[in-house]
């Protein structure tokens, strides 16, 4: 019986393992512009997005203290000489701001009142998506029109579901 559990554990988690690269390919995730610091004055914001790997459809979050502070998006212009007039747009909502990244190119974003000077400034390089590169033996046989030695997604999933139902069942005694 202390085997079987063994045995069940084992499975569970190699099946959990195998689906890791799924859930690190996942979906788009929620930077903290400044880390545990947040969003004020006196941070080094260019060695903290220097640090970042951002991608389209990730989002930024602004924690800040909304009475002194603002965020604006502005070109590389107003982000160079902190010129906070011609904004492209007012992030500012509630200290706990979050906008989008819909498109791989470099965003710049200010607080005005003067501490843009104080380095209330980051500019934030947005990539696409990296997919990986085929290897030889794969485009080859992709140009010659034959089909793909790579399994699917779903045929993997449904592999890893297989065994370990397989597993399961025989724990249980059914086969």
């Amino acid at each position: 019986m202390k085997n079987s559990r063994v045995l069940l554990m084992v499975s569970v988690v190699l099946g959990v393992l195998s689906l890791w690269p799924m859930v690190v390919m996942g979906g788009p995730k929620l930077h903290k512009v400044g880390g545990s610091k947040g969003w004020k004055e006196n941070v080094n914001y260019t060695t903290w997005s220097s640090q970042e790997h951002v991608y389209v459809g990730d989002w930024l979050k602004f924690v800040f203290d909304k009475r002194y502070y603002n965020v604006l998006e502005v070109n590389k212009t107003g982000y160079d000489y902190c010129i906070d007039m011609t904004f492209i747009r007012n992030l500012t909502r509630g200290g706990r701001d979050v906008v989008q990244l819909t498109e791989a190119k470099t965003y710049y974003f200010i607080t005005g009142g003067g501490y843009c000077f104080h380095g209330m400034k980051v500019a934030v390089d947005v990539q696409e998506h990296p997919t990986p590169a085929p290897s030889p033996s794969l485009s080859d046989t992709a140009k010659s029109g034959g089909d793909s030695i790579l399994p699917s997604m779903y045929t993997c999933f449904g592999i890893i579901v297989a065994n370990v139902v397989y597993v399961s069942l025989v724990l249980v005694g059914i086969l």
